[in-house]
């Protein structure tokens, strides 16, 4: 089961450019019946191999800007320890439902995303630099008090306001959340918030999958798997914001 929710998590971040946060998440609380904090910080050490493994699949399709990532992720370090903290001083029934209404935000971007306006790519102009910047500090922040790798966020900001193009953001993010996602692991781990027997399964399945979905990616419809995808994170987000009663660690 650990390895199942692993592969699933993978094949979806690796397709989209997300760390699988979104997925792993209530699959650990539904599935294995952990509390919310936990599920948190187990993902996000997950979300780690799926930034490098992502990262180095969409490379090899040369969709990777390696000094977008580095900013991006050096603006992200120190708010992902922030919101990390954070995490565990919200209390889990409230936390789940912040959790819920961001499944939901990233479910309209997704379907959104085709009719936003795009901007020319002007590289590592000071406008881009800037983009990039706070992008990296509102990402990093999400990162750490979600238990997510922000690839939402991060691709967001790249490709609506930078320029990129879909498959170099979703590169460059999965890159880019690596660091990010291991500072908010390793601070979750030091709280007492990681399982880990959970990710002897999880781990493997989900560099497996990250590197079928970050393949695949290329050759598959966005627009149809896209839509899969934030119709299922509306389904999942509702019954987040709809929770009635916290469950306890």
């Amino acid at each position: 089961m650990n390895f199942l929710i692993g592969l699933i998590a993978g094949v979806v971040g690796g397709l989209v450019g997300l760390g699988g946060g979104v997925l792993m998440i209530p699959l650990m609380v539904s599935l294995k019946g952990i509390g919310q904090h936990k599920a948190h910080g187990t993902s996000l050490v997950a979300v780690t191999f799926t930034g490098i493994v992502g990262a180095v699949t969409y490379a090899s399709f040369d969709a990777l800007d390696l000094w977008a990532a580095i900013i991006v992720s050096a603006a992200a370090l120190w708010p992902a320890r922030v919101g990390a903290k954070y995490c565990c001083e919200v209390p889990e029934l409230k936390l789940k439902r912040i959790f819920g209404v961001f499944l939901i935000f990233v479910s309209f971007f997704l379907l959104l995303k085709p009719y936003f306006p795009s901007f020319s790519h002007s590289y590592m102009s000071l406008s881009e630099i800037l983009i990039l910047l706070i992008t990296g500090a509102a990402t990093g922040f999400v990162s750490g008090i979600m238990g997510v790798g922000g690839g939402p966020l991060m691709i967001g900001g790249m490709v609506l306001l930078a320029g990129f193009d879909q498959y170099t953001a979703q590169g460059s993010s999965l890159l880019a959340m690596v660091p990010l996602a291991a500072v908010g692991a390793f601070t979750h781990w030091r709280l007492g918030n990681v399982e880990e027997n959970l990710l002897k399964g999880i781990v493997p399945g989900i560099i497996l999958g990250t590197y079928a979905g970050g393949s695949c990616a290329h050759f598959l419809p966005e627009n149809i798997l896209r839509f899969i995808f934030a119709v299922v994170l509306i389904w999942t987000g509702s019954r987040y914001v709809k929770s009635p009663v916290p469950t306890c660690d």
